[in-house]
């Protein structure tokens, strides 16, 4: 078996020059699936709210239900590195709270590493959890998390002014400690500026193809849920229609006593 993935790993694999791969999963079995695909890392988003869950957002993802969609994920899987996603009020208040949320997901869990959207306190919350012993993966552009006073799901650093601070912000990540940074909804010339601008890897979701990686969540790239289809996503599979199908045939197959033969 191969050894599992560190945070070390990702910064040798983008010094290297090697695309880092990375999905999110919520459960046991898609846990499974994507280890066994060979993908870097596994993100427990708190996307969970919505993709697991039928919210409208990711806000109400509580640290409690991260904890019970970490400890799922963890158990399915040896190699890929785990990330486990610091829900909404988990960590802006400061660097203890912080701490103490972050410690308890990892020591209850067995996530290797957390990831947090940026705040105004982000880079400072970030070096003190990774003085104390926490991996820390950061998050600009489109945070979700901050989706009401964005006013919806919009692109950020459109123009220069706003570039110029997602670039600031993702340096502050980097000299905080920050092992990567996720450019999410940044225009593609913008990411491949950040990316150039960093020693630590860029992971991207909508950001075009010059990160040093990609992340895509595991329902949009399956095809599990029929009535949302991100622009930035591309769906490998019709996943929804081929467990709707198998679900009909079964229940055809009841109702004419084809099921079970004997």
């Amino acid at each position: 078996m191969e050894k599992p993935v560190t945070v070390l790993d990702f910064q040798a694999k983008c010094d290297q020059g090697e695309k880092l791969t990375l999905v999110t999963a919520y459960d046991y079995a898609m846990a499974l699936a994507a280890d066994a695909s060979g993908v870097d890392a596994i993100l427990v988003g708190d996307s969970l709210s919505m993709t697991m869950l039928g919210r409208d957002s990711t806000l109400s993802a509580t640290l409690e239900e991260m904890a019970h969609h970490c400890k799922a994920v963890v158990r399915g899987t040896k190699r890929a590195l785990v990330i486990g996603d610091m829900p909404f009020l988990s960590y802006q208040l400061g660097p203890e709270e912080a701490l103490e949320n972050a410690g308890w997901l990892m020591a209850e869990t067995g996530v290797k590493a957390v990831k947090l959207e940026w705040c105004p306190r982000a880079a400072e919350i970030t070096e003190f959890l990774v003085g104390n012993g926490v991996p820390v993966m950061g998050h600009v552009g489109f945070t979700p998390q901050h989706v009401h006073r964005f006013g919806g799901y919009k692109m950020q650093g459109k123009d220069k002014a706003s570039a110029k601070h997602l670039l600031a912000e993702a340096k502050a990540l980097e000299a905080a400690g920050a092992f990567g940074v996720v450019l999410e909804l940044v225009p593609a010339e913008v990411a491949a500026s950040i990316t150039k601008a960093l020693s630590i890897p860029t992971i991207g979701i909508g950001a075009g193809p010059h990160c040093d990686g990609q992340v895509q969540v595991l329902h949009d790239l399956l095809g599990l849920l029929p009535d949302f289809h991100p622009k930035h996503s591309k769906a490998y599979l019709n996943l929804h229609e081929a467990i709707r199908d198998a679900i009909r045939l079964y229940a055809e197959e009841v109702r004419k006593g084809q099921f079970p033969k004997t």
